[in-house]
């Protein structure tokens, strides 16, 4: 079996050990690098090519949000998992705008941890349930007023695909590979359902992906 290579990144010593004997705990992961700050973070993903980086969100010289942002754009295919104790959504839509694919709070139970872990790994979008209605409570209503469209928009049947998958984490050339499309014919999708949508960002789409039910089993 080939296991999930995982680079830790957390500043606290004493939590990154705990992380570690965790991951390191499960048959189908493993711990291939520890960061005790951002730009360490950064540097070493560059470097090991991780499946996923647990991220977390207050950490020295580069912060989570600063440090997925820049890793991110070095490795796109590499997938953040923030970790925090912040319930604010605020810090979700950040960190999903820069490219994190999951939000796990520190403060919820181990197994939550490794479900996010194996999500993100298989390219999904994960948050974490405590604060999933708290999430749903702020944009329910206001996503359709915004936009002042339909909930679907007259949006056609891969157009509203093609946002599913972008929701779930998925990066233009491999959901080209997944719906056997050129990669350019997703880029059109993407951009005709985000201008019936009155979108402007990723964040928009998961906020959309949510209300339409799509992330509720990741």
């Amino acid at each position: 079996m080939n296991k999930l290579c995982i680079l830790l990144a957390e500043d606290h010593e004493t939590i990154r050990d705990g992380l570690k004997l965790l991951v390191n705990s499960q048959p189908d992961m493993e711990v291939v690098g520890e960061a005790d700050n951002g730009r360490v973070a950064v540097k070493l993903a560059e470097q090991l090519l991780p499946d996923v980086v647990v991220m977390d969100v207050s950490m020295p010289e580069l912060n989570g949000l600063q440090a997925t942002k820049k890793l991110k754009q070095q490795c796109p295919q590499v997938k953040v998992l923030t970790l925090t104790r912040h319930t604010d959504d605020g810090y979700l839509q950040q960190l999903l705008q820069a490219g994190a694919s999951g939000y796990v709070l520190k403060q919820s139970k181990s197994a939550e941890l490794l479900r996010a872990i194996r999500a993100v790994a298989a390219g999904q979008t994960y948050l974490d349930p405590a604060i999933t209605e708290k999430v749903f409570s702020h944009i329910r209503g206001r996503t359709k007023a915004a936009r002042g469209a339909p909930p679907d928009a007259n949006l056609t049947e891969r157009e509203a695909e093609v946002l599913r998958l972008i929701a779930q984490g998925y990066i233009n050339k491999e959901i080209a590979a997944r719906l056997n499309l050129s990669v350019k014919t997703v880029e059109s999708h993407k951009a005709n359902a985000m201008r019936k949508m009155g979108m402007t960002s990723r964040v928009d789409i998961v906020r959309y992906a949510m209300l339409q039910g799509w992330l509720q089993d990741t």
